[in-house]
């Protein structure tokens, strides 16, 4: 049950006294970070790196339902601690979205306006009372977010 609770709470993050989300949504942007910085030192191909970051995207979610499983048995339906449905829903959003810093704030940004808002069906997944709605209004959060920013990369706002 550790496993799966250190996984729930984002390694952690979900404990935090003020704005969970926010802290797990940091870590996953600082995670995705971190991966794509070293796979461009490393010299992969922009094509592996998009392989290996929605492997990354898929498994978390799949892993991360599980652990959200299993900790509802001890916690309450959506526990303030669970923050893994932020880390996926921020990777979510930076998929596939050229590295630069920028482009990495401000998917934090978008995500966790949607995230809070919940607009155009986020909150009707959210009010579904399930181990998958846990984390399928992040998902939903994250694929808003990475239109928006998908918009202004090709319109090169930023």
């Amino acid at each position: 049950m550790k496993l799966h609770k250190l996984i729930a709470s984002g390694l952690g993050t979900g404990y935090a006294p003020v704005a969970p989300g926010t802290a797990g949504s940091i870590l996953g942007i600082l995670i995705f970070y971190c991966f794509n910085f070293a796979f461009n030192k490393l010299g992969f191909q922009s094509q592996f790196v998009f392989v290996l970051n929605l492997v990354a995207i898929l498994g978390l979610l799949f892993l991360g339902v599980y652990s959200i499983r299993k900790v509802h048995q001890i916690w309450i339906h959506d526990a303030p601690q669970i923050v893994v449905d932020e880390v996926v829903g921020v990777w979510i959003a930076i998929f596939a979205i050229p590295f630069e810093w920028q482009y990495y704030v401000a998917a934090l940004v978008l995500f966790r306006f949607f995230d809070i808002l919940k607009p155009f069906y986020i909150r009707r997944l959210d009010k579904l009372k399930s181990d998958w709605s846990v984390m399928l209004d992040d998902v939903l959060a994250g694929v808003y977010a990475n239109i928006v920013l998908q918009a202004i990369v090709f319109y090169e706002i930023i």
